[in-house]
C-alpha cells in the first residue's frame, strides 16, 4: 500500500477553513484531521462540525477523497499527522496591528501544543497565527521539538504581496519576480530591494536601463507590500484567500518534500547577529522542515531594518515571558 499523507488543523475560523478547502481542493493529503475549542466559554463545535460537513459535501468536485476526520477539541489525535498547520486566532482583535492578538493566541496555544507533543507529534508545525514569529516561538519553547519542523507562514505572505505590487508597478507577471520581504510579519517588515530581480535580472540594472518602467517609488510599493492586509481587512473585516494559500504552499512543499525556496518564519541562530527566536528568512522547505536558511548581502540599511524588526519580536516575547 502506498504512504497515506494525513494533515491536521488547529482552528476553523476563517482561515483554518480556508486551509482546509484549498487542500482538498489542490488533492494535497489523504486524511484531514480538525480541531476547535469545543467546551467553555468559546464553544465552537457546531462550526467545526459545520465546517466537516461543507467540505464533505464538496468532495465530489474535488482530485481525490480525503477523509475528513472531526477531533473536536482533542487534540492529541493530531500527533499521527505529518502536517500540523495552526490557524487558532481572533482576528478582531487584529484589526489594528498584528500584535493585537499577542496575549490571545499564545494562551490558546497552551492548550494544544503540550498535549500534541505528549502524545509524540514527530511531524511538521506550519503556523499562522499572530504574532506569527512570537507563536512560532512558543510552539518551539514549549514542544521541545526540533525547531527545523516549526515554520511560520511569517512573511511567505508579505512577499506575495511585493510581488503583486511590484507587477502592478511594472506591469510583469508576479511569477517571474523575485522580491522578499524579510523580518517579522507584521509592521517592522522590510523589503529586501537589494535581492530584488526580474527573470533573474537585478532591479537596480533594469531601473538603469528601463527608468521609466522601473524608476517606480519604492517606499510606496513597500508600503503597499506591508499594509495590502489591512486594506483586505477594511472591507470584509477579515484576511482569509491568501494567508491560508501560503500556509497550504508550505504544506504541499513538506508532503511532496519539494526543497521550496520562500521567506517563512524560522528559528535565528546567529543569522545577521541574531539567535533564539522565529522570524522570517529564506528558507529551503522539505519534508523534514526548514532544510537550510539562505542568506543575502544585506545592505547597511537593510541589515539596521532587520536588526530592529528583530528587537520588536524579542519585545513580544518579553511581554509574555518567553525571554
Amino acid at each position: 500500500m502506498g504512504t497515506v499523507t494525513k494533515i491536521g488543523i488547529v482552528g476553523m475560523g476563517h482561515v483554518g477553513a480556508h486551509v482546509a478547502n484549498s487542500l482538498v481542493l489542490q488533492g494535497i493529503g489523504d486524511e484531514l484531521y480538525m480541531t476547535e475549542q469545543c467546551s467553555g466559554d468559546e464553544d465552537h463545535s457546531a462550526k467545526l462540525a459545520a465546517e466537516v460537513q461543507d467540505l464533505g459535501d464538496s468532495l465530489a468536485f474535488c482530485p481525490h477523497n480525503v477523509a475528513l476526520v472531526n477531533c473536536g477539541d482533542d487534540y492529541a489525535r493530531l500527533a499521527e499527522c505529518d502536517v500540523i498547520v495552526n490557524a487558532a486566532g481572533k482576528v478582531s482583535l487584529a484589526s489594528k496591528n498584528r500584535d493585537g492578538e499577542l496575549f490571545y493566541t499564545t494562551e490558546t496555544a497552551k492548550t494544544f501544543i503540550k498535549p500534541i507533543a505528549d502524545a509524540g507529534f514527530d511531524g511538521v508545525w506550519i503556523t499562522i497565527s499572530n504574532p506569527c514569529d512570537v507563536v512560532a516561538t512558543e510552539i518551539w519553547k514549549l514542544s521541545g521539538m526540533d525547531p527545523n519542523r516549526i515554520i511560520g507562514t511569517g512573511t511567505a505572505l508579505d512577499s506575495s504581496r511585493l510581488k503583486y505590487a511590484l507587477s502592478r508597478a511594472t506591469g510583469y507577471d508576479q511569477h517571474s519576480i523575485c522580491a522578499y520581504m524579510l523580518g517579522e510579519h507584521g509592521s517592522s517588515m522590510f523589503a529586501a530591494w537589494s535581492a530584488v530581480n526580474f527573470g533573474g535580472k537585478p532591479l537596480a540594472q533594469l531601473r538603469e536601463e528601463q527608468p521609466e518602467r522601473f524608476g517606480f517609488d519604492e517606499a510606496q510599493v513597500e508600503q503597499e507590500a506591508r499594509h495590502g492586509g489591512y486594506v483586505t481587512y477594511a472591507g470584509k473585516q477579515c484576511t482569509e484567500f491568501a494567508v491560508a494559500d501560503a500556509a497550504v504552499r508550505l504544506v504541499r512543499a513538506v508532503a511532496s518534500n519539494e526543497h521550496y525556496i520562500t521567506p517563512c518564519s524560522t528559528l535565528m541562530t546567529g543569522d545577521y547577529g541574531e539567535s533564539g527566536f522565529f522570524t522570517s528568512l529564506p528558507c529551503v522547505i522539505g519534508a523534514n522542515g526548514v532544510e537550510e536558511v539562505l542568506h543575502f548581502d544585506l545592505s547597511d540599511t537593510e541589515l539596521r531594518e532587520f536588526q530592529a524588526s528583530c528587537a520588536h519580536v524579542k519585545e513580544n516575547l518579553r511581554r509574555i515571558g518567553l525571554l
